[in-house]
């Protein structure tokens, strides 16, 4: 017995679309908190959103690269302060 129906291809095309959206928000997020979580979880968003094919391919390139610069963001900091984590 199958208590939801069978994702459809406008469900799938939706969901690739949410992620590239998601990949982007936290990527910015991740730029000012937690980006040693945020920027990975965002990388993988995006690479999951293109290799689906997303409509929102702009939204899911920024989310990557913004995942990318929340890692080398906390590399600069780790290198500038000896820590893995940082503050204003």
């Amino acid at each position: 017995m199958h208590l939801t129906a069978p994702a459809t291809r406008r469900t799938a095309a939706r969901d690739t679309d949410g992620m590239a959206v998601a990949s982007f928000i936290l990527g910015l997020l991740g730029l000012l908190v937690l980006n040693l979580f945020l920027g990975p979880i965002a990388i993988v968003l995006a690479g999951v959103a293109l290799w689906r094919g997303t409509a929102r391919r702009g939204r899911a390139l920024l989310g990557l690269t913004l995942g990318i610069a929340d890692l080398v963001v906390l590399l600069a900091f780790m290198q500038a302060d000896h820590t893995v984590s940082w503050s204003f």
